[in-house]
């Protein structure tokens, strides 16, 4: 996959894609609604923790002064960049959703990543994702089931699917592509059964052009993200499911820069003879707590 691509005249870059999101969740006012009541103790609490760890990590490691200026110098460029979410989303989200999660006896989740968009067009329990004409990339159809954990099909719960193109760019977010290009919603009956045809992504590398990119160089990392398929799955009375669901063989399956695979989340694709593929991954999901 390319980070600089021309579309229709247009060029994609992945810095850009990411300037799209920052710009997106800064605009989006309710993850300050979501916390506005948090007592004082709470936030106390919580800023303190986070500063006892950075001093804990400057006293056991001695950082310098000259460290100490450097990661000022960077921690203003991120902010002038626009890189915070980016910086969050890479490689602070999974650990907030591994806590959010460990109650859950369903499905595995995890994180969300920045380019999801509500209000994809819906599909049916059978359909297929929206595409371009001649759209690149295997074809592929998935079947499942959406089931509560004690086994019963949870009809009406609704399956929102989004990733990225063949070259790794999503829709809304690089110049282009249709709107809801490789994005739908998927409802499903009393049976709790869906099957969603689309393409099977590519991997595609994080920003590298601004400070999180700076930070990449200098710690010798890689960017890059193996491909998957973003959902969320949700039905009445039930805990809404964030994952992603990986395919095997990506080489960077196991040094995700963004922490995000796990086992349970790696598909099992079987070959089919007109050269698509077909998986089998269904969701289990846990009542509503409380």
């Amino acid at each position: 996959m390319t980070t600089d691509l021309h579309l229709n005249g247009e060029v994609a870059t992945a810095a850009a894609s990411g300037n799209a999101a920052t710009e997106r969740f800064a605009n989006d006012k309710s993850a300050y609604a979501a916390v506005k009541d948090t007592p004082p103790e709470r936030v106390d609490l919580l800023a303190r923790s986070v500063l006892d760890a950075i001093h804990e990590t400057i006293r056991r490691e001695k950082v310098t002064y000259d460290e100490y200026n450097a990661l000022k110098a960077w921690l203003i460029q991120v902010g002038k960049d626009g890189e915070w979410p980016l910086f969050l989303d890479v490689w602070v989200e999974h650990v907030v959703e591994e806590v959010a999660t460990d109650h859950r006896e369903g499905s595995k989740g995890t994180i969300e990543g920045p380019y999801y968009v509500p209000g994809a067009p819906e599909q049916g329990a059978r359909g297929s994702v929206p595409t371009r004409e001649g759209e690149e990339g295997t074809a592929l159809t998935w079947t499942g089931t959406v089931t509560s954990t004690d086994g019963t099909p949870l009809d009406g719960a609704t399956i929102e699917l989004w990733h990225a193109d063949n070259d790794g760019f999503y829709s809304q977010f690089a110049p282009g592509i249709p709107e809801w290009n490789l994005r739908g919603s998927f409802t499903v009956g009393p049976d709790g059964v869906f099957e969603i045809r689309t393409i099977q992504p590519a991997p595609y590398q994080i920003p590298t052009d601004g400070a999180c990119g700076k930070l990449i160089a200098a710690a010798g990392w890689h960017a890059w993200r193996p491909a998957h398929l973003h959902v969320k799955v949700s039905a009445p009375g039930h805990e809404q499911l964030t994952a992603q669901l990986y395919f095997p063989g990506d080489e960077h399956n196991d040094d995700d820069i963004a922490s995000a695979v796990k086992p349970e989340l790696v598909l099992d694709p079987r070959p089919q003879g007109d050269g698509a593929v077909a998986v089998d991954y269904g969701f289990v999901l846990d009542p509503a707590r409380g």
